[in-house]
């Protein structure tokens, strides 16, 4: 008797079609042993279609039924491709590949981008930017590794870390040796959705569609299976225009402000979760994305009222710089924040209000606002319209209170602490 391979019926259900699509799904796998795997299944599964051919069809569902199961015990929603090129073409050797240097803003904008469009999943279509349309595509397009990778072949280019050196950027994969194509996924870490790390903003590419929404650590299901990895071609973001991380002042941002500072409050708010509020920049210009942007992380701290205006202030600058405090939750299930304070803030009378001979009820207003922020110990008599140097240092130590030093404590009250004061 002669054997032949054959094709197998992608519509077909029978034994000896079903066993030689699981041989050609398994020899896409290239470098890790299974050539020899897939050669034996796809012998096999010719066997299973000559016997069926001679005993007839209930010989071959005899025969399928008895050999072992090799597929994994939960039915697997993200299937993938084989390690591609750039819409498809044949794929470089891994070991030759370069790292493409990127950021962690490069990555979370990339992700975004799809996460925007919605990109249809797909396990053999390719992207407008040549990447596979499945959960190995969808990483390897955000690392911007040039070639669509597998989820066996992603941590080549990667590091293991550990869950709590998770930042944004960086990726979960697991992989199940029982079903490679079909039973392995790999998800982009957007942050942290809850102070106990239980809960994080996973990016992914699964059906129908690229989604954005807060999950479960590790992973819906498989949890314990899921490895943390860091991309290894990875850059530091950009340091400030003048080489350091201090604030450059309030003055830098809001409407009408273009300038290089702008643009990277923009990158560390994405690299904190807030990639969603844009849809082009980050840039030079001032916009309403870097107001909401920033809005949404001083909300994430706890922050209300005038704290979290949407304007940076030498907390929030501190906060971003330096990576502290919470990350900006996810759009899905984020909470609602409080409803706004019912007090208006009253306007800054000037400063020229303010100092030694000055009479007027601005005075009295900043006495006792004070005394009600627990900083009246100065006062024997007043509050009173007569200024004072009890008013100078419950001011001062106001300012103290905030962190600032130098001019920026110097018991006179200016816009930014008359703001504070008042919120």
């Amino acid at each position: 008797m002669e054997f032949s391979d054959v094709e197998p019926d992608e519509s077909c259900a029978c034994g000896g079609c079903t066993a030689r699509r699981r041989a050609r799904h398994l020899a896409v796998r290239s470098g890790r042993g299974v050539s020899v795997q897939a050669r034996g299944a796809r012998r096999a599964a010719v066997l299973l279609a000559a016997v069926g051919s001679v005993f007839g069809g209930g010989a071959v569902a005899s025969i399928a039924a008895a050999a072992p199961r090799t597929d994994s015990p939960q039915t697997a929603t993200t299937p993938q491709g084989g390690v591609a090129g750039l819409f498809g073409a044949p794929p470089t050797a891994r070991r030759s590949l370069a790292l493409p240097a990127t950021t962690r803003t490069d990555i979370m904008r990339r992700a975004q981008s799809w996460v925007d469009q919605k990109v249809p999943y797909s396990m053999s279509q390719y992207w407008s930017d040549g990447y596979r349309q499945d959960c190995s595509g969808f990483v390897s397009m955000a690392w911007g590794l040039g070639s669509s990778q597998t989820t066996w072949t992603l941590p080549d280019f990667a590091d293991r870390i550990s869950k709590d050196d998770l930042q944004p950027g960086d990726v979960l994969i697991y992989n199940n040796a029982d079903d490679p194509q079909g039973g392995s996924h790999a998800v982009l870490f957007g942050g942290w959705a809850d102070g106990a790390h239980t809960k994080y903003t996973a990016l992914e590419q699964t059906r129908p569609g690229t989604t954005e929404r807060s999950t479960p650590y590790a992973y819906w299901h498989n949890s314990s299976g899921y490895q943390p990895y860091r991309y290894k071609g990875l850059t530091r973001p950009s340091p400030a225009p003048d080489g350091s991380d201090a604030f450059p002042g309030a003055d830098t941002f809001g409407p009408g402000k273009v300038n290089d500072y702008v643009t990277r409050l923009g990158k560390l708010l994405v690299e904190r979760g807030g990639g969603r509020f844009y849809r082009e920049g980050p840039s030079p210009d001032w916009g309403e994305a870097d107001r909401k942007a920033t809005e949404a992380f001083q909300l994430a701290q706890g922050w209300r009222g005038a704290e979290a205006d949407g304007y940076p202030g030498k907390d929030t600058w501190d906060f971003l710089v330096h990576h502290k405090g919470k990350d900006i939750p996810p759009a899905t299930g984020a909470p609602a924040p409080p409803p706004p304070t019912t007090q208006a803030l009253p306007p800054f009378p000037g400063a020229d209000k303010f100092g030694p001979g000055k009479v007027n009820d601005y005075v009295t207003q900043l006495g006792r606002q004070l005394v009600k922020k627990g900083f009246g110990g100065y006062y024997r008599e007043g509050p009173s319209p007569d200024w004072g140097e009890a008013d100078r240092k419950a001011t001062e130590a106001f300012q103290r209170a905030q962190g600032w030093t130098g001019a920026e404590a110097d018991g006179y009250p200016g816009p930014h602490t008359w703001k504070l004061l008042f919120s």
